[in-house]
């Protein structure tokens, strides 16, 4: 359903009790969780709720200035997320140890400090390892950390950017002719691979089987998906642009979920905004780096890619319309 996506509009469908239940027992019988009738029942109206107050806060971060986007976007994005894992855990949240964000930030700054090189650290319960478990089936090591730098390199719709400002890229596009996907030959050059290695890396981390070259070209045998339900990716969608990218190189996290990425950032950038206020005023008004124009364009980003990143989770599986079906 995500091709019909039309932004918080999209979620109407949800905002019925009688639908939800209905959509959470299917979820639940799909689980094969005890009573899904009576999960469903008492789930129905906390699922609605995490959706509605996550629609508020995105609607009042786009109105707010940028000095207090990220904590409002930041605890949106906490409301979505739990959304999402009332449809994977049917008991959520069965103890309190996963009600913490389950991920820290430096406490104190290092004089001249840098985003780009700040970091966050996992811990061992809370909402993002759960968040981890439950939708991507990843498993996060405790005392993991990611740089806002390698955060921010997840996000395709920031590659123009980091090719302005960086004199790098990021990514690889793939290349849509007559409604199928392709991939280029060049990709056996950035990977290093023959072509029959490269094929079963494909396959291994997109799921997606890849056919063999002809005239610099290999077809895939279906379209990729921003959010598949079965195994995680590779593979990430430019949200404006319409098309999917695969990183130019390899990495330990090349298929670590863009939600997440979004998760970490907004965690760290709403801790910023709240204890770092010092650093963070000077950085909205005197912009005295590559911090600054990075975050702005994250924040605006992330203001319409994280809900729609939500959406194909919450629809994955669910029947396109005849409408949206129509050429």
């Amino acid at each position: 359903m995500w091709r019909g996506y039309r932004g918080w509009e999209s979620f109407s469908f949800f905002f019925s009790a009688e639908y939800a239940q209905s959509y959470l027992q299917k979820r639940y019988k799909a689980l094969g969780c005890p009573a899904p009738d009576q999960r469903s029942f008492e789930n129905c109206y906390p699922f609605l709720y995490y959706l509605e107050h996550g629609n508020v806060y995105y609607t009042q971060a786009a109105k707010a200035p940028i000095i207090l986007q990220p904590i409002l976007l930041f605890y949106g994005l906490v409301h979505l997320a739990k959304a999402c894992i009332l449809t994977e855990d049917p008991f959520y949240p069965e103890t309190t140890a996963v009600l913490a964000h389950g991920v820290s930030a430096r406490k104190r700054k290092k004089q001249q400090y840098q985003f780009f090189h700040d970091e966050v650290k996992f811990q061992k319960n809370g909402l993002f390892p759960h968040l981890s478990d439950k939708l991507f089936h990843m498993k996060q090591d405790e005392g993991d950390k990611a740089t806002m730098e390698s955060l921010l390199r997840m996000i395709p719709e920031l590659e123009t950017l980091f090719w302005q400002l960086e004199g790098q890229a990021n990514f690889f596009p793939l290349l849509k002719r007559d409604g199928s996907w392709f991939v280029s030959s060049k990709a056996l050059d950035l990977y290093n691979m023959t072509e029959s290695r490269f094929r079963e890396y494909f396959l291994s981390h997109s799921g997606i089987a890849m056919e063999e070259m002809k005239g610099g070209m290999a077809r895939l045998s279906e379209e990729p998906s921003p959010f598949s339900p079965n195994s995680n990716t590779f593979l990430k969608f430019d949200y404006y642009e319409k098309h999917f990218m695969m990183p130019l190189k390899k990495s330990h996290r090349s298929q670590f979920p863009e939600l997440m990425a979004h998760y970490l950032l907004l965690y760290n950038l709403s801790m910023i905004a709240r204890y770092e206020t010092e650093w963070w005023g000077e950085a909205v008004k005197m912009m005295p780096n590559r911090d600054y124009p990075f975050i702005q364009s994250f924040l605006k980003i992330t203001q319409e890619k994280s809900p729609f990143l939500i959406f194909c989770h919450l629809t994955a599986g669910l029947k396109e319309s005849r409408r949206l079906q129509c050429p």
